[in-house]
């Protein structure tokens, strides 16, 4: 039986049940949970486009499964790991994001494509198309591919219009590979944190976009699929009006990295702080200061700087300590905290902060609701 399991399954459905969780502990609220995918969902809705959420933040089969009961089109995946972990449980419509270039993953995508319900990749180059189709060929299989276009990051992707016009004629040939469209997603503008600024570099590289649709569609590869976005562009990719799904991942937790984005033009956060790890303190030996049980094994270190969320003042600041520590630091009236107390942290960054953990602690109020695994946990190959 996994440790959460065994330490807290007891705990579940008992009012109060959060105080005597072990810490740390990652947590999720599942009433805003829930409130954030139905408000990600409406907005999508609205603006006529089709939601495929990014699993890369969850990681999670249960997660899954309630944003497509809310209307999701399917879901996106980083790796064919997440991909085999989804596709495997039941979920359709699975979207690759990332180029599957290596000959064992090529092998594996082959395997899934025989046994996923609506499965796409996206590629980049024509060696991994050709190589992509003769093991498809050899299992018996298709699939969907869009075309993934470089954006500016320099990660992947086409870098030119003719290039993606080229690729798409190579892709033509190959008898197991249907070319659906393209993705293209601006990951280096989702955290620019004024409105504005941000509206205006992601208009400016939708503008590029326009572009290779254009080419495409000159060359007779109309995109039936054009997919990406996310949290910190998903309105302004709706008002542009190109896409048409968007791939928002991280609008159902909330991290410190979105919160400190204004992602409307008002200013404001339209999607509920959801995750967060909770702690203790372990050691009050200091005035204005105390040591948690939650260091860099249990926070990601590439967003900044946890915040405090409960349990401590909000002008507290956390410093990590090590791999198992962290630090609360503030005046004395700020501190008055002693060892056992719980403090509740808002992560730096949801993505890889998730995937410390084996589970999420699903809690309404201070009720534990359930346990859920973090299913695609460590599926990063």
């Amino acid at each position: 039986m996994n440790d959460d399991v065994a330490l807290h399954a007891h705990l579940i459905g008992r009012q109060g049940a959060r105080a005597d969780l072990n810490t740390p502990v990652l947590v999720l609220d599942i009433d805003a949970l829930d409130r954030n995918i139905a408000a990600m969902a409406d907005r999508a809705a609205r603006a006529g486009v089709a939601l495929r959420p990014h699993a890369k933040t969850h990681k999670s089969v249960d997660i899954a499964r309630r944003q497509i009961a809310a209307g999701a089109s399917g879901v996106c995946c980083a790796k064919i790991g997440e991909a085999e972990v989804m596709a495997d449980a039941g979920i359709a419509g699975v979207l690759i994001t990332s180029p599957v270039a290596a000959s064992a993953a090529i092998a594996r995508l082959a395997a899934l494509a025989g046994r996923a319900k609506r499965l796409a990749v996206v590629m980049d180059h024509a060696d991994v198309a050709m190589r992509t189709d003769a093991a498809l060929a050899a299992a018996g299989c298709t699939i969907d591919v869009l075309i993934d276009v470089d954006p500016g990051m320099k990660r992947t992707g086409v870098v030119s219009p003719e290039a993606a016009v080229a690729l798409a004629h190579t892709i033509a040939t190959l008898p197991n590979l249907t070319l659906r469209g393209v993705q293209f997603y601006c990951g280096t503008e989702q955290h620019i944190e004024d409105y504005a600024a941000r509206r205006a570099a992601i208009a400016d590289r939708t503008a590029y976009l326009q572009t290779v649709l254009a080419a495409l569609a000159n060359a007779g590869f109309v995109p039936e699929l054009v997919t990406g976005g996310g949290t910190g562009s998903h309105r302004i990719d709706m008002d542009l009006g190109v896409f048409t799904e968007i791939q928002a991942g991280s609008y159902i937790f909330m991290d410190q990295q979105y919160l400190a984005c204004a992602l409307t033009d008002r200013g404001d956060t339209p999607f509920e702080t959801a995750l967060g790890v909770d702690a203790r303190v372990v050691s009050a030996n200091r005035t204005g200061r105390v040591t948690i049980d939650a260091g860099y094994k249990s926070l990601s270190t590439d967003g900044g700087v946890a915040i405090v969320r409960g349990g401590a003042s909000a002008k507290a600041q956390f410093a990590f300590m090590g791999d198992e520590h962290g630090a609360l630091i503030g005046d004395e009236r700020a501190m008055p905290l002693a060892p056992g107390d719980l403090v509740t942290l808002t992560v730096p960054h949801c993505d890889p902060t998730v995937n410390l953990y084996d589970h999420y602690h699903l809690l309404s109020g201070d009720t534990l609701v359930d346990i859920w695994p973090v299913s695609a946990r460590g599926r990063a190959r």
